[in-house]
């Protein structure tokens, strides 16, 4: 019965709202695509669920064509989120929403409903805010983040952006300078401004 209740959910509240805003479903998937740039929703299943609780996770992730280049990658078309060069659980952009739902025999469908919508319509304002390669990058750059550090890097040299790039590389250093694992990140950031002829400073 739970389980009708989650197929009913999708297929009832969340394909018509998504639909709405531009997105094809294909399984548990939603997908938009637009010029250089793929964006998701994955509703996953927990694996622990039962008949009397049926817990699901939302995942949002975005695709960039052009960082799979710089990956040396293939150009997927219709990529799976873990694929994805931005990927987050619904609750770290929508932050008054859960990154786990919950069905159980007290669920109140209209409840559950509403905070599902609203956090995907939240989701789709982010979406909306970043339009290109670049809108990743800057977001993990905003950290600062490892992840994609080194796509982030090609990208910016190859933009002629130096500045940004030197400001990321001093705010990575003083985030992740004194763990054991930075002189690996270094070597290959370094790398990588050799390769755009671009001097690295000494940090």
């Amino acid at each position: 019965m739970l389980q009708q209740l989650f197929k009913d959910l999708i297929k009832q509240d969340v394909k018509p709202f998504l639909s709405k805003h531009g997105f094809a479903k294909k399984g548990l998937n939603f997908s938009k695509t637009t010029e250089g740039l793929i964006y998701l929703f994955n509703f996953q299943k927990s694996s622990g669920n039962s008949a009397d609780n049926v817990m699901f996770y939302v995942n949002c992730g975005i695709y960039a064509a052009e960082l799979a280049q710089i990956q040396s990658k293939e150009i997927l078309t219709a990529p799976q989120e873990t694929e994805c060069h931005f990927r987050a659980r619904i609750g770290e952009i929508a932050r008054a929403v859960p990154d786990r739902f919950a069905i159980t025999p007290d669920t109140n469908r209209d409840d559950l409903r509403k905070t599902l919508l609203s956090g995907l319509e939240e989701v789709i304002h982010f979406y909306e805010t970043m339009t290109s390669a670049r809108s990743i990058v800057d977001y993990y750059i905003s950290g600062p983040f490892l992840h994609l550090g080194e796509e982030s890097f090609h990208l910016l040299l190859k933009s002629n952006d130096a500045a940004t790039a030197k400001h990321y590389l001093k705010a990575l250093h003083e985030k992740y300078g004194a763990e054991n694992r930075w002189t690996i990140f270094e070597n290959k950031y370094k790398a990588i401004f050799n390769t755009y002829g671009v001097e690295f400073d000494k940090l």
